[in-house]
């Protein structure tokens, strides 16, 4: 089993933070292990005061679903699939993690070729803004939010997709 380092979660708060400087949204960034466990956890100035508890809530609730599923690619598509099966599972949830469960744009997991290694969470801006800096910083790191081998069915792409278009993100596909 690899696992992230404390640097390469440095290098990926750094390229967060540029981004964050660039687009005016101060944000907390955060980042779990596998199993959820905080590996690494930043506020930038001004982030308001919430902020990184939902940043971690954001990495833990990806790393949670992504290891239940593959089908839980993003935090909007665990928040879109919930809304639509069962949205009282995710209030519950959220209550027996102590908060830990919170669906939104900016998690997303982290891949190592078909491993999971951890998850991260960005918060402080919108969920557009905080995916969109998610995928710059991802992007400059090389962290993949998607296993190599696609093991998921072409009905369950389908569906993501058809999540991804309800959110208003058809430019996104599984």
């Amino acid at each position: 089993m690899t696992k992230l380092t404390l640097m390469e979660c440095r290098k990926f708060i750094d390229a967060t933070i540029e981004k964050a400087n660039e687009m005016g949204v101060p944000v907390s960034i955060a980042i779990v292990g596998p199993e959820g466990h905080l590996i690494a956890l930043e506020r930038m100035d001004d982030a308001g005061f919430i902020t990184p508890d939902t940043a971690r809530a954001k990495a833990y609730t990806a790393a949670a679903f992504r290891s239940m599923s593959p089908r839980f690619p993003d935090g909007l598509v665990i928040q879109q699939w919930f809304k639509e099966r069962n949205p009282q599972m995710l209030s519950n949830a959220s209550v027996f993690t102590n908060g830990l469960v919170v669906a939104s744009g900016g998690c997303t997991p982290i891949f190592r070729g078909d491993e999971m290694v951890g998850a991260y969470g960005i918060s402080g801006g919108t969920s557009a803004q905080d995916e969109e800096m998610g995928i710059y910083a991802r992007g400059k790191v090389g962290w993949a939010h998607k296993a190599i081998t696609d093991k998921l069915p072409e009905d369950a792409k389908a569906h993501l997709n058809e999540i991804y278009r309800q959110v208003g993100l058809s430019d996104r596909s599984f």
